[in-house]
């Protein structure tokens, strides 16, 4: 059976990253987001707000990279995928919950200083695995240009 498990969210931190260490060293982050819907209600007129609250899980680098660069009120893009998660409590209830594991995020706005616009890109892959379908190739672009100097001169417009 085929299956595809995939999320894109876009919202504000909801508090701080929580960082964990396994004992191996392995680095996982946990932060909430909350995505806003705004809306008109056709009866009254009024504008309505509904509010998603969702908890996220970084790993390895990208967890690091979230815990030092982003806080409570953060803007985020994220790309990742559900993962149900159940436990029992002391009491023998038993509870569960849907999180996203964190594949790529991206930071939105400008940084905290305000100098620069935000907008890196960081993936869960390694630099050296073959790039998904739609992204571009610039190693494979510069050489297929046959130039690797190009300068703003070379560009037409």
């Amino acid at each position: 059976m085929a299956s595809y498990n995939k999320v894109i969210l876009m919202g504000n931190l909801t508090r701080d990253p929580e960082m964990k260490y396994l004992p191996s060293g392995t680095a996982i982050a946990n932060f909430g987001i909350a995505m806003n819907e705004r809306y008109t209600d056709r009866q009254t007129g009024e504008q309505r707000e509904n509010v998603c609250f969702v908890d996220v899980e970084a790993w390895d680098r990208q967890a690091e990279v979230v815990n030092e660069y982003f806080s409570k009120g953060s803007p985020i893009f994220l790309e990742g995928s559900l993962k149900f998660d159940s436990w029992e409590t002391p009491e023998g209830e038993k509870r569960s919950r849907l999180k996203v594991r964190l594949l790529r995020f991206q930071f939105i706005g400008g940084r905290q200083d305000g100098d620069e616009v935000g907008g890196g890109y960081t993936q869960a892959t390694p630099p050296d695995s073959t790039p998904m379908e739609g992204q571009s190739d610039q190693v494979s672009n510069a050489s297929a240009g046959g130039s690797d100097t190009s300068t703003d001169d070379d560009i037409p417009f």
